[in-house]
């Protein structure tokens, strides 16, 4: 389905100090992967400042938020930090939004912020991503006009930072295949292939034409070599247990040798076009193998 090349992630977003931190971002450029991923949580740093701060300990490694909660933020704010951080990476930065993880209202209310209705929060979502498009365009012309002034605050991306959507809903679909360069498929630990299947197909629908243009992602939540390996406090984070998950078809956990594992991603890009795959930072190492079969890093 795609010639696309392969992207590989790495989703984290706490370390016990700085220095493990900013050595976090440092091993994941070195073992090969293209990102480092952030998500956007009141128990996990601000995506903003451990960005910055891989930004400064890295060179190669592009930076990226995963994603944030477009409800809480205005439109404004985002456009200027996405803005900010991208020159402050000299151009290593991809913007991640959504509408709103399951469970984000409680942290909403922690802020004092309203959460409102899916409808609204799509809609908020589309307002930022309007906003921020609108703010690096404006800027860059800015730049051009008034150059004699001086410096101007501009993205070194032109004409801004890719932009990932992620959703799993139709009318978050239909708006990540109309604005976004990398759309994040949202699915269920429990989902299968099948299902996996089932949604690329509905973006394509609501894509058209521009399918073949997006970048499409999927992140794993786990692997190891055989299920039983799989720690068991990841039934925390998956809502289940992990072993039993990937003996029912997670889509989420590949098991396997590296080769294996491998194939199975191979098989994946070319049936589905899946080719950025993210994994929980705490397989990094595990999936490492892999990255460099696939990527020659």
């Amino acid at each position: 389905m795609t010639d696309r090349p392969f992207r590989f992630g790495v989703v984290a977003g706490l370390a016990p100090t700085g220095a493990a931190w900013t050595e976090t971002a440092r091993r994941a450029e070195n073992l090969g992967y293209d990102t480092l991923l952030v998500p956007d949580t009141l128990w996990t740093l601000s995506p903003w400042v451990a960005l910055s701060a891989a930004a400064a300990a890295t060179s190669t490694l592009r930076l990226g938020t995963f994603v944030l909660n477009a409800p809480l933020r205005t439109p404004a704010a985002v456009a200027h930090e996405a803005m900010s951080l991208d020159l402050a990476s000299d151009g290593r930065f991809e913007l991640g939004l959504g509408a709103g993880r399951p469970g984000a209202e409680a942290e909403a209310a922690r802020l004092g912020l309203p959460w409102g209705t899916p409808g609204q929060r799509v809609d908020q979502l589309a307002e930022t991503i309007r906003t921020v498009k609108e703010t690096l365009a404006k800027s860059t012309a800015d730049a051009t006009a008034g150059q004699a002034r001086g410096p101007v605050l501009r993205a070194v991306q032109q004409p801004g930072p890719p932009i990932m959507v992620a959703g799993a809903g139709r009318r978050l679909l239909t708006l990540a295949a109309r604005e976004a360069d990398i759309v994040a498929l949202g699915v269920a630990p429990t989902g299968t292939e099948y299902d996996l299947a089932t949604k690329v197909g509905e973006l394509r629908d609501v894509a058209g034409d521009r399918f073949d243009r997006l970048e499409i992602a999927y992140n794993l939540a786990a692997v190891a070599p055989a299920p039983s390996d799989l720690p068991g406090w990841l039934a925390g984070q998956l809502g289940g247990d992990p072993a039993e998950l990937a003996r029912g078809g997670s889509a989420a956990i590949l098991t396997g040798s590296p080769t294996e594992i491998a194939d199975a991603l191979r098989r994946r890009r070319d049936a589905l076009g899946i080719s950025y795959i993210n994994v929980n930072g705490a397989f990094m190492d595990q999936l490492a193998p892999v990255v460099e079969a696939l990527t020659g890093r």
